[in-house]
């Protein structure tokens, strides 16, 4: 089959609508690099709005090491958050709207103050921000087994699925992110931990890179939108009946059970 950006992004939509996994759109579309992907993600952006979500702020994918290493992916993505995603806290994991959820934690920024590219430092990207929380992403992937190259992940919204924050809200001011840790609990066992360093060397290193990159695609990020910076660990399985908490060092814990099967 020949592919188009039109029909990538109507049969990712088509995937995630579906619960159904495919193959690498790049198995046989070679050429869907990753600029190729960011317009097929611009143009799910714009379907997404146009069925009545709303954009709320965006993700960052793949800004850890450990992310990066699991994935075979060396650079970290960005990607759309709309109200569809986001999970109210204490609801289970959506079984029936996910393929082969993961859950992994991450430092989430609410912002104070737009903030757009280029040049934007890590000390000017932490300025507009009003506020911290903990957060958890449960990612999905519309590929078999998460298998995809750059071009593939960024027209697939960079593995978007849900997200939940935390309890705790606290200026930057208050905390250093760097050594801000986090537990990862499976059934009540500790799994991984990290801190924020994990995420390039700050958080706030990756809210830039963000404003950067979206600079290059035409875009900025709003005052009171939200930014996923990213995992800070790799992801864990999110069956159903799972139990996953995310203890943080100040910013309190994220808690999200597997719930029902689907």
């Amino acid at each position: 089959m020949k592919w188009t950006l039109e029909s990538v992004a109507a049969e990712l939509l088509a995937c995630e609508d579906e619960r159904r996994d495919r193959e690498p759109f790049t198995d046989d579309w070679p050429e869907l690099d990753l600029d190729t992907g960011y317009a097929i993600q611009d143009l799910n952006r714009d379907k997404r709005l146009e069925r009545g979500e709303k954009l709320i702020g965006v993700k960052l994918g793949l800004t850890s090491r450990a992310k990066q290493q699991r994935m075979g992916v060396h650079f970290p993505f960005v990607a759309w958050l709309t109200d569809a995603m986001l999970l109210p806290a204490g609801d289970p994991v959506p079984q029936g709207k996910l393929i082969h959820p993961r859950i992994e934690p991450e430092i989430v920024f609410m912002m104070g103050a737009d903030l757009k590219g280029p040049g934007v430092s890590a000390a000017e990207a932490l300025s507009a921000v009003d506020t911290v929380w903990a957060g958890a992403e449960i990612i999905d992937s519309r590929y078999k087994d998460f298998r995809f190259t750059a071009g593939d992940v960024a027209a697939d919204n960079a593995s978007s699925g849900f997200f939940v924050t935390g309890p705790i809200g606290l200026p930057p001011s208050a905390l250093d992110l760097t050594m801000e840790g986090v537990l990862v609990e499976v059934d009540g066992v500790v799994v991984s931990s990290a801190t924020g360093a994990a995420v390039q060397g700050h958080p706030a290193e990756a809210l830039a890179l963000a404003a950067n990159d979206l600079a290059r695609r035409g875009h900025g990020i709003e005052a009171g939108w939200i930014v996923l910076t990213g995992g800070m660990t790799d992801a864990v399985f999110a069956p159903p009946g799972v139990a996953v908490s995310c203890e943080f060092t100040n910013l309190g814990s994220v808690h999200l059970n597997g719930g029902p099967a689907a």
